[in-house]
């Protein structure tokens, strides 16, 4: 006996039905365009010569002390509108980060960089230090660097990289 679909007005999933494939080629598109992760940061940074980006840590001084992906720039969020102008130079992509998902201060640094008349092409780096430090990438603290073992919900364990 085979199950029959459940009707698209009982169904959780398809209760609102997809969007079209041309609507999600451009939601996607625009997702893609506003945001990376850290494994394509961490490639970035790996590979031979210049990333094409600034990485910009938008955290607290305290929280930079915490620990900040090697390499990055310091600028908090609520300091972007007066200092992004002598720290970042407007011809080259910033990409920006906050402590994790549950943080929204790479977004608020985003949204000044981009809308504060500063004009910065931005992207957000989703996870955040949280997801760097997660997923094995080496970190600075004032004690110097280190390395966490990959958590394996969230980075492929004994792979360079999670295939996608």
């Amino acid at each position: 006996m085979t199950s029959q679909p459940a009707s698209t007005a009982t169904h959780p999933v398809l209760r609102v039905p997809p969007a079209s494939p041309a609507a999600a080629a451009a939601h996607f598109g625009a997702s893609l365009a506003l945001h990376t992760d850290v494994s394509d940061v961490a490639a970035a940074f790996a590979a031979d010569g210049d990333p094409g980006f600034v990485l910009l840590d938008a955290r607290s001084a305290e929280s930079w002390d915490q620990g900040h992906v090697p390499g990055a720039v310091h600028l908090p969020a609520a300091a972007v509108a007066e200092r992004a102008r002598n720290l970042l130079d407007p011809a080259v992509p910033v990409v920006t980060y906050c402590w994790g998902p549950g943080c929204d201060g790479a977004a608020r640094a985003a949204l000044a960089l981009a809308l504060a008349e500063l004009g910065y092409h931005v992207k957000e780096m989703l996870g955040g230090f949280e997801y760097w430090v997660r997923e094995g990438f080496e970190f600075e603290t004032r004690e110097g660097r280190e390395r966490r073992d990959p958590d394996p919900l969230t980075a492929p364990v004994g792979s360079a990289d999670c295939g996608c």
